[in-house]
């Protein structure tokens, strides 16, 4: 006979994150995509941003992948916490950003993955965790991201205080560029950043990855 449990005996629903959700069921957002949204930013991207960036403080990169972007920042003198939700050898493996709740340095900077919003929401959530630190926030997004209904609101009531649109930039799946599809040759890419200081409108500027 089933009856009506008593509040002490029901069990909480476990907390997921958008990054459990879309990867429940496997690896793989869709079949053309790479396992786990790994696509690796070259180099030279990150180097444009620090060329036009500062960064004082420590910086937590949260999908750092095989270090693409870790290797560039401590190079240049940076701090550097590297963490990524799959293990590729480099940083501390089995951290799911949108599961942290205090930041892990002062700065967030990260190609984040794109698949079923998790670029959206490591936007989201990396705001939040620098909200009080005085952090910046900069993150490496498609452009045509910025040109969304659904996004309208976030940079309205958020807007980032410089756009960089770069004039090359790759980021092959698993950085291998012979499992490249059209759509994703055809990509173009902008660094976004935000800063706590930041008020009025966004610049935009266009930003070389070479010479």
């Amino acid at each position: 006979m089933t009856r009506l449990l008593f509040p002490h005996e029901i069990k909480p629903r476990p907390f997921e994150t958008a990054t459990a959700r879309a990867f429940r069921f496997g690896p793989r957002i869709s079949p053309n995509r790479a396992p786990y949204e790994f696509y690796p930013t070259p180099p030279e991207a990150t180097r444009a941003l620090l060329s036009v960036e500062q960064f004082d403080g420590s910086i937590w990169e949260p999908a750092c992948g095989q270090g693409h972007i870790s290797k560039v920042l401590a190079s240049a003198g940076h701090q550097v916490v590297s963490t990524d939700l799959m293990s590729y050898g480099y940083g501390e493996a089995g951290r799911d950003f949108l599961a942290e709740r205090k930041p892990l340095a002062k700065h967030i900077v990260t190609n984040p993955p794109y698949g079923r919003g998790l670029a959206d929401a490591f936007v989201k959530h990396a705001l939040q965790l620098t909200e009080n630190n005085g952090g910046k926030v900069a993150m490496l997004l498609a452009i045509q991201s910025l040109c969304h209904p659904l996004r309208h609101q976030l940079f309205t009531e958020y807007p980032p205080k410089t756009v960089y649109c770069l004039d090359r930039c790759e980021c092959w799946p698993e950085g291998k560029s012979g499992r490249v599809t059209p759509t994703l040759a055809a990509q173009r890419y902008c660094w976004v950043v935000w800063a706590p200081s930041h008020a009025g409108p966004t610049r935009l500027q266009w930003l070389r990855t070479s010479g």
